[in-house]
C-alpha cells in the first residue's frame, strides 16, 4: 500500500497566541503571522515548516505527551529560551530540557544530534509502524534498538521519535500535526478514530491514532 498522508504542518494550543507565537518565531528565526480571522502562525521557509497556534481556554495541567527535540549550540539556545520568556528545566547528560512561557517542555540536543518531533507512546514500535504505514515510511532504529524512529520526507524535522511512557494519555495534546489526505476513510478501516467530521466551521476532519493522539486531516 502506498502513502495515504503527507506531511502538512505543526499546531500548538495556547491561551496567549501572540506571545506563543512571538517566542517559537523568535527561537526558530521565523515570522509571526495574523490571519484576518485572527489566528496566529509562525511561517519559515516553506508550508511544512508553518506552526498555527490556536487560542484554548484551558491551561496545561500535565506533561505534554508531544514536543520538539532542537539541536545547535545548546548554550546560546537555552540563553535565546530564556531571554524570550522561556526557562530551563533540567540537564539530563546528553541534553538540555527547558520550557516556554507557558511551560510547555521541548530538548536542547548537540548539532551532532538529530532534531525530532517527539510523541510519547505506551506501545511505540507498534504506533511507529502504524505512522509508517499512513505515510508510506520505513522506520529507522532508535538507540535502544528498537524500530520507533520515523524519518517524514517533507517535514521540517529528522525523524518522529516514539517514545516509551508508562502513563496513558489522559487530556487532548497541546501539540498535534496535519496532514494532507485524500482517502480518509482508509484512515479510519486502519485504526485511526473520527473525533469531528468538516461542518460548517471547519473544512477537515479531526482523528486520533490508534494510541490516541490528535491529528486533522486535510483534502488536497
Amino acid at each position: 500500500m502506498g502513502a495515504l498522508v503527507r506531511w502538512k504542518d505543526l499546531v500548538t494550543d495556547t491561551t496567549d497566541p501572540a506571545g506563543t507565537g512571538r517566542f517559537w518565531a523568535g527561537l526558530l528565526g521565523r515570522v509571526v503571522t495574523r490571519d484576518e480571522d485572527g489566528d496566529v502562525r509562525v511561517d519559515g521557509s516553506s508550508d511544512a515548516e508553518r506552526i498555527w497556534v490556536d487560542r484554548v481556554p484551558e491551561r496545561r495541567t500535565v506533561k505534554d505527551r508531544v514536543h520538539l527535540d532542537l539541536t545547535g549550540d545548546v548554550a546560546a539556545l537555552r540563553r535565546t529560551v530564556e531571554r524570550l520568556g522561556g526557562r530551563h528545566v533540567a540537564d539530563r547528560g546528553g541534553w538540555t530540557v527547558v520550557a516556554d512561557p507557558e511551560g510547555g517542555e521541548f530538548c536542547l540536543f548537540p548539532a551532532t544530534e538529530v532534531t525530532g518531533l517527539v510523541v510519547d507512546a505506551r506501545r511505540p514500535v507498534e504506533i511507529a509502524r502504524w505512522w509508517a504505514e499512513a505515510f508510506g515510511a520505513t522506520p529507522r532504529i532508535g538507540p535502544d534498538g528498537l524500530p520507533r524512529w520515523l524519518p517524514l520526507p517533507g517535514a521540517p524535522f529528522d525523524v518522529m521519535k516514539f517514545v516509551a511512557v508508562a502513563e496513558p494519555k489522559t487530556a487532548k495534546n497541546r501539540r498535534h500535526w496535519d496532514v494532507w489526505c485524500e482517502d480518509v476513510p482508509a484512515l479510519v478501516a486502519r485504526g485511526a478514530t473520527v473525533l469531528r467530521e468538516p461542518d460548517d466551521e471547519i473544512g477537515w476532519t479531526v482523528l486520533a491514532d490508534p494510541e490516541g493522539n490528535e491529528f486533522c486531516a486535510f483534502t488536497p
